[in-house]
This record gives C-alpha cells, sequence and structure tokens, in this order.
C-alpha cells in the first residue's frame, strides 16, 4: 500500500514520479555528510509502500541517491545507493561480490567469520555469517527482508552450501514491524556445526546461540590477547570459552564463567575436543564470582571481562558505567603485578575515551598503575565506516598491571 504524508507543496514530488522521499534539510546534510540513516524526523515526503526502494530527494528538487524504505522503523531510509545510479540486480551482485573478495583478501585462517557486514559492505541491514560449510542469515529492515530471495540465491549460486538459516529472531526486525523465526532456507542445518579458528575447534548452535551462533567480532582480539596470557587465567562472561581456549596452551589454569548451564556444558566440550585438560567451566554470575574471589583473597594472572551490552540506550550509561567500573574494580584488585587484563565492551554508547575513563577509575581506587598495551576494536571482517560511529561498537582494551 502505498504512503502519503506531506509537509508542504514541493518541486520535489514532480521530480520523482516513481516511489520517492523528500527529505528535510537536516536529512539531506546528514546524508550528505556520508550517513546512511535518515530518521523519520527528517523525511518530509513519502510515496513508497513499506520496503520499496526509494528514489531520495533534497528539499530543492535535487536527488541524494536511493534508499531502503521502512514504514515502520525511526530509521526510515537507509540509503543504498548515491548520486544517479539507480540501485538494480547488478548493483547487488556487485556489493556481494566485493563484500567476498574483500573476506578472501584477509587470509583469515578459520572457517567462521561474517561474510557481509550491513552497511559497512553497503548492504544496509544484511549481515551473512559463515559457520564452515553453513551460512546464517539475517534482514533488518523492510526492504532488504524484500530483497532475501536475491541474496539467497546469489549465496547459493556463489558458496553451494550445506544449507542457509535465516535467523529473523532479532529484536530489530520487530522494530521494523517484521515477523521473528528462525527456519532453513535453502538444504540442511545442523544442530550444530563444529568450527575451526587457527588450531582451536570449537560447536556453534547457529539457531539458538548468541547473534548468529557465535561473537565472530572477538575473534582476532582473542588471539591478540592470548600473546599477553600467563599464569592463572579469569574469563568472565565466557559463552563458548572464546578467550579461555586461546589463552588455555599459555596458562597454567583457566576458570571460565558463564550463567548459563549450556554455555558451561558447551565450554566443557570445547576443552575436551581441543584436549586442555588446564579449562574448568563454572555456572557463576561474573559479579557475584568477583565479589567473593576478591573477599577471598583470590589471585589471578590474566583476568577477561568481556560482558554483554550494558547500555543498550543512552537512558541506561550511568548504570552501565557503574557495572564496567565494578568489574573492572574487582578484577583490578585480584591481578598479580605484571598481570594482564583484558577489558571489553560492546555497547556503542560507551565509547573507547568512555571505557578508559572507566578503567583509569576503577585503577585509581584500586590503587593500580596500568599501562595499555593494545586499543582494538571488532575483526577486521566486521569494518567500521568512517562516518558511521555507530558501526565502531565493540572496544577491547588489553592492559598490563605494573
Amino acid at each position: 500500500m502505498t504512503q502519503g504524508r506531506s509537509t508542504h507543496s514541493s518541486d520535489s514530488a514532480r521530480f520523482a514520479a516513481g516511489p520517492h522521499a523528500v527529505v528535510t534539510r537536516r536529512g539531506a546534510e546528514r546524508a550528505e555528510r556520508g550517513h546512511p540513516w535518515i530518521y523519520k524526523s527528517d523525511v518530509s515526503e513519502i510515496r513508497a509502500a513499506p520496503g520499496d526502494v526509494v528514489d531520495v530527494i533534497s528539499p530543492r528538487g535535487h536527488k541524494i541517491g536511493q534508499a531502503l524504505f521502512s514504514d515502520r522503523s525511526e530509521i526510515t531510509l537507509r540509503l543504498i545507493e548515491r548520486g544517479e545510479r539507480s540501485f538494480d540486480q547488478q548493483t547487488l551482485d556487485e556489493r556481494l561480490d566485493a563484500a567476498i573478495a574483500y573476506r578472501e583478501s584477509l587470509a583469515i585462517d578459520a572457517n567462521a567469520y561474517r561474510l557481509v557486514h550491513a552497511e559497512a559492505d553497503r548492504l544496509p541491514s544484511l549481515v551473512v555469517d559463515r559457520y564452515d560449510d553453513v551460512l546464517v542469515v539475517q534482514a533488518l529492515s523492510q526492504g532488504m527482508d524484500r530483497l532475501l530471495p536475491q541474496v539467497a540465491r546469489w549465496l547459493e549460486n556463489r558458496f553451494g552450501p550445506r544449507g542457509i538459516l535465516i535467523r529473523h529472531d532479532a529484536r530489530a526486525r520487530l522494530l521494523e514491524g517484521l515477523g521473528q523465526s528462525v527456519e532453513v532456507l535453502r538444504g540442511e542445518v545442523p544442530e550444530t556445526v563444529v568450527v575451526r579458528d587457527r588450531d582451536v575447534a570449537y560447536e556453534v548452535d547457529p539457531r539458538r546461540g548468541q547473534k548468529t551462533g557465535a561473537f565472530l567480532d572477538q575473534r582476532e582480539n582473542r588471539w591478540a590477547a592470548a600473546e599477553a596470557a600467563r599464569g592463572r587465567l579469569l574469563d568472565c562472561f565466557s559463552y563458548d570459552g572464546g578467550f579461555a581456549l586461546r589463552m588455555a596452551r599459555r596458562v597454567s589454569e583457566a576458570v571460565a564463567l558463564d550463567l548459563s548451564d549450556d554455555a558451561v556444558a558447551r565450554i566443557t566440550r570445547n576443552a575436551t575436543r581441543n584436549g586442555l585438560d588446564n579449562v574448568r567451566a563454572e555456572r557463576s554470575k561474573a559479579f557475584d564470582f568477583l565479589r567473593a574471589a576478591e573477599r577471598a583473597g583470590e589471585r589471578f594472572d590474566t583476568i577477561v571481562l568481556d560482558p554483554p551490552a550494558f547500555a543498550k540506550n543512552r537512558a541506561s550509561l550511568p548504570r552501565a558505567l557503574a557495572g564496567y567500573k565494578e568489574i573492572n574494580l574487582r578484577a583490578l584488585k585480584m591481578l598479580t603485578r605484571g598481570g594482564t587484563l583484558v577489558s571489553c565492551s560492546c555497547s556503542y554508547h560507551v565509547g573507547e575515551e568512555l571505557l578508559l575513563d572507566v578503567v583509569r577509575a576503577a585503577a585509581h581506587d584500586a590503587g593500580a598503575t596500568v599501562s595499555v598495551i593494545e586499543k582494538r576494536g571488532q575483526s577486521r571482517d566486521h569494518p567500521v565506516l568512517l562516518d558511521v560511529p555507530e558501526t565502531h561498537y565493540l572496544k577491547c582494551l588489553i592492559l598490563r598491571t605494573l
């Protein structure tokens, strides 16, 4: 059903006869600065159906480009092409080709990684992850949902995968007025897939696992942090043992914590699969364990803090910062001199400088002198767009106590 909304008459409407959206001056300026999102408040006129690819027109009638239109999301327009060129099947194929060529250029020593990273591959709201011979796909907007059949055909022709799984259980789809489901689109998808990251093998649950099955964005950070690991390791919020498994051969003992019974069982299986008898998985809430261990006078030489997003929006930021400070403070109090702290945040609203401020305050309260070994972000298969700060969500600090 075509929608119509206009706040004023405009020559812009006559400029585009097909599906189009006229944006305000602020919306046009945002697009011209390179950001692909235009919010509902910056759209003055719409002639389109939900999920259409629309011409985006400035207040003066200039075509800015084309975008995926959503009639439900606050992000009403997601720019998918700029200038006069139209987005079509050829463009879609070119974007997918470019995304895969980039991953191939990275020579990733793993068979589980991200193939398409949405806006950063100029395919807004499309995520494609590889788990060996299984592909997991998410279409997180009305427009990309409509393009999904073309995307799936391209992936099938390019990779010939064992199966393609659609993970449409993300909350973002609710904001788009789309249904939630997890279903096999092509071929067959097993309950678990065993994948390889260098010399570490681990299992993934593509249907029920976090994100599309695993936290692929931490892959490179785990190996970088492993180089600094030694002695006794505590891996908090471990999930599938990501950091613990990579560090296990460098440490004397690895304690991996997670609140989920399934996660604890998975860590144990992964440790056995890799012949690691020094990894112990424990079901525990990280906050409680840190508090009790600090009071008991326990000491660790390496501590990893990789919590879920504490700040899902700006309103939750103060409470989130208090949480980040508490876990970093308790970790620093238990860390031996010369020990390594890996402190992460996947909250977009907690920028790198803010995370550094939190750790700095925690170090001061703990009476610790701390040096920064590395400041890192998400793995290179999850690239960051320079003009889109929202794509830089993962921060990883590798620190050393003096």
